[in-house]
């Protein structure tokens, strides 16, 4: 009798070990199920440094970085054509690089110019920042003139050199592209010697 009660206990063991051991592998399926579903992502392009409107870009120009795989993922770039992009607009060091940030260069209508401004720049404005060119006519007499817009929306190629001194004056000069309707308006500014200035455009405001 005792040994039938023992071999029951046994048997009894066994199959609470058994059920033991499916209910882990069954939590460990699920965890990783789980697990896998959330994680899955895909790769799409970021740009390794600043990409300028015009700019033809390679495989050399961007960095492959995982995303989750959402619908939010189909608006970067995922797979680059073998004869490269252009970029239309400008992308920051380090953004993922939309889709929509490139396109068909025959439709860009932009036109690279220099300006010399007065004194320094902005701290905001480098390569890849949208500014905004004033001018002030030139005017005799004490009379200061009013500044206007002239070309809203240009794109800083670069900054030429340090700030100088020229006549007397610190000046700096600056690569911009310009839309092309807007490229007769600002040399004319620039031949008459009017006083530009620089300014960045759509600076977020302190909350």
């Amino acid at each position: 009798m005792a040994k039938l009660l023992d071999g029951a206990r046994a048997r009894a063991l066994d199959l609470r070990l058994i059920v033991g051991v499916l209910l882990v592998a069954v939590s460990a399926v699920g965890v990783y199920t789980i697990v896998t579903a959330a994680d899955r992502s895909v790769n799409v392009y970021a740009a390794r440094d600043t990409l300028l409107p015009g700019d033809r870009i390679t495989a050399d120009d961007l960095v492959l970085t995982a995303v989750r795989d959402d619908d939010t993922a189909q608006r970067y770039l995922g797979a680059l054509p073998d004869d490269g992009a252009v970029v239309v607009r400008t992308v920051s060091a380090g953004e993922l690089v939309p889709t929509s940030a490139l396109g068909d260069p025959a439709g860009l209508r932009l036109t690279s110019v220099v300006v010399t401004v007065d004194g320094q720049l902005g701290a905001a404005i480098g390569p890849g920042a949208v500014v905004d060119l004033w001018a002030a006519v030139a005017e005799d007499g004490d009379r200061i003139p009013t500044p206007d817009v002239i070309v809203p929306g240009a794109v800083v190629v670069r900054l030429l050199a340090s700030e100088s001194i020229v006549a007397g004056r610190q000046t700096t000069a600056v690569e911009v592209l310009v839309p092309r309707d807007r490229t007769a308006r600002l040399l004319e500014a620039l031949a008459n010697g009017d006083a530009m200035s620089v300014v960045a455009a759509d600076l977020p405001m302190g909350g």
